[in-house]
């Protein structure tokens, strides 16, 4: 009686790098490994390709729209004293790096360019007390903010959507690549699986 059949090995490819090998003519390359090479050199030619055209095309188009923000920020912001209310915290460890970095909120009083006084919180160097003046970065309605982006945030923002533009096509390329190797790797199991069932009777011994 014979045993069961074991499950199907398939027997490893030659060894080199996986798309060379692939390619080069060989009695043991199967129809699917020359198509995941040719599969995997496409994607990898379409990558190169695409990757530094959709950088340029985001990174423009994000350039352009910081451009248009910065240019609304010094229109609609500027800079004007503030008289502080009350003390700010004074910083643990006076005279350090760190003290001259920290800033603390405190609510100070502005006048906006239509002349009211108003009551915001801004962010102001440790130590001063009330009564002191500092210069704040106020918007339209007379709230502290930050100060208009430069020109060299434009181009650091710009330039980060371009990175991200051209990983998220390599990204692309990957997943494309791997779900093409998956699932000629599950048509090649399926095959060798049907191939051993048929041979594998022929191999055993009768109990």
């Amino acid at each position: 009686m014979a045993g069961p059949v074991p499950p199907a090995q398939p027997p490893p490819g030659p060894p080199g790098r996986p798309l060379l090998r692939r390619l080069r003519p060989n009695p043991l390359r199967r129809r699917t490994d020359t198509v995941r090479a040719w599969v995997g050199l496409g994607v990898l030619l379409t990558v190169l390709a695409a990757a530094p055209v959709a950088a340029a095309v985001v990174g423009d188009s994000a350039h352009r729209h910081y451009q248009d923000v910065a240019r609304h920020q010094r229109q609609t912001r500027h800079l004007t004293d503030a008289t502080l209310l009350h003390d700010a915290p004074r910083h643990p460890e006076p005279g350090s790096d760190e003290e001259r970095r920290t800033r603390y909120p405190v609510e100070v009083r502005v006048v906006t360019r239509e002349g009211r006084t108003r009551t915001t919180r801004a962010e102001v160097p440790p130590g001063l007390t009330g009564g002191s003046t500092v210069r704040v970065w106020t918007d339209s309605a007379g709230e502290a903010t930050d100060a208009p982006m430069t020109g060299r945030e434009v181009r650091s923002r710009a330039a980060g959507w371009a990175l991200l533009a051209a990983i998220g096509v390599a990204l692309a390329g990957a997943a494309v690549h791997a779900v093409t190797g998956a699932v000629l790797h599950r048509r090649n199991l399926a095959r060798w699986d049907a191939a051993w069932a048929e041979t594998a009777p022929r191999w055993t011994t009768p109990m």
